[in-house]
């Protein structure tokens, strides 16, 4: 073969040669970088030296556990922050359920006050429907003589359920003053005694004021007045003034 073609054949082959001596220090230059960034460990190799298979392996295993790592730190805090999501639902369930109580009582108890208002004005229409209507009735006059004076005394009696009758009262008004409401004895022995009979039925101060009848006057020459207690006396000593017929 000539000479010329052997130096070419060599120089072709020697490249191919180089190039792969080339890679392969290229790659083994890449582990080793890769090799030099793992923290220090009994397995780390120095920047440059090459580096074995089972530190290529015991690095890559490294790296598998780091997402584990970084999963560890952060779960307490989601795990928390669920935790305290739950909390605050419950709270905001509970505040709901305590407004919705609320609400209810307040509506129930306005509920209950409008029936109570109801039933009351209920009651009073019925009560008004079922009273009597009152009849005006004239106030009733006297004649300021001796017929209306005993007339209005009779009708205060019959009230406070005081026995007598008109005759009864006349007759003896007629013999104890002759009608004269301002008639006063001056001589019999109440008058000795300085308490003198007085009025239409000559009653002495201490009878009219202990048979007094209420809503007369206390003036004991008041004529009705005078009627009235002279014929409450005679009703609880004698049962009536229809049974006095003398001086009582």
């Amino acid at each position: 073969m000539p000479k010329k073609i052997l130096s070419r054949a060599r120089d072709r082959a020697l490249t191919k040669q180089h190039k792969i001596a080339v890679a392969g220090v290229a790659a083994l230059g890449t582990a080793a970088i890769a090799l030099s960034a793992v923290p220090g460990n009994a397995d780390t190799v120095t920047t440059g030296s090459p580096a074995t298979a089972a530190q290529v392996a015991k690095v890559a295993t490294q790296d598998a556990t780091l997402p584990n790592v970084k999963g560890s730190v952060t779960d307490p805090t989601a795990a928390q922050a669920v935790k305290l999501d739950a909390i605050a639902a419950q709270q905001k369930a509970a505040a709901k359920q305590r407004t919705d109580a609320a609400a209810k009582k307040a509506a129930a108890d306005a509920a209950a006050k409008k029936a109570a208002q109801e039933r009351a004005a209920k009651q009073s229409a019925n009560r008004s429907a079922q009273r009597p209507q009152m009849q005006t009735v004239a106030a009733k006059t006297y004649a300021n003589n001796l017929d209306g004076w005993i007339r209005q005394s009779l009708d205060i009696m019959h009230s406070k359920g005081i026995p007598g009758s008109y005759n009864g009262l006349y007759r003896n008004i007629m013999r104890e003053s002759s009608g004269n409401p301002m008639a006063i004895n001056n001589w019999d022995i109440n008058a000795i005694n300085g308490i003198p009979s007085k009025g239409l039925l000559q009653v002495i101060q201490p009878t009219f004021n202990t048979y007094h009848v209420s809503g007369t006057s206390w003036n004991i020459y008041d004529p009705v007045a005078n009627i009235t207690a002279a014929a409450n006396y005679a009703a609880h000593r004698y049962g009536s003034m229809d049974n006095v017929n003398s001086a009582y």
